[in-house]
């Protein structure tokens, strides 16, 4: 199949010196990295790894109703909560 890429620079540069290092073709290189790509970009990924968070007992409640936000500081933290 023949087609024409549009590589950005830093792409380019890299194939660049890949080319000269191992002194293979274009052709050759840019079929070898799209196969190791393909590849890494079908196998499927680990799954990660679920983040559960252990409960921890606060003892008992000290308020029936915590509605009433004015209410709890002013028993928390006296009248002077403001």
């Amino acid at each position: 199949m023949r087609t024409t890429l549009t590589l950005d620079d830093d792409v380019a540069a890299q194939i660049r010196r890949l080319r000269e290092s191992r002194k293979i073709g274009l052709k050759d290189l840019i079929n070898e990295a799209l196969r190791s790509g393909l590849k890494a970009m079908q196998e499927s990924k680990r799954p990660k790894r679920r983040f559960q968070t252990k409960p921890v007992s606060l003892g008992r409640c000290f308020f029936d109703n915590l509605d009433n936000t004015a209410e709890v500081l002013a028993v928390v933290e006296g009248e002077d909560y403001k």
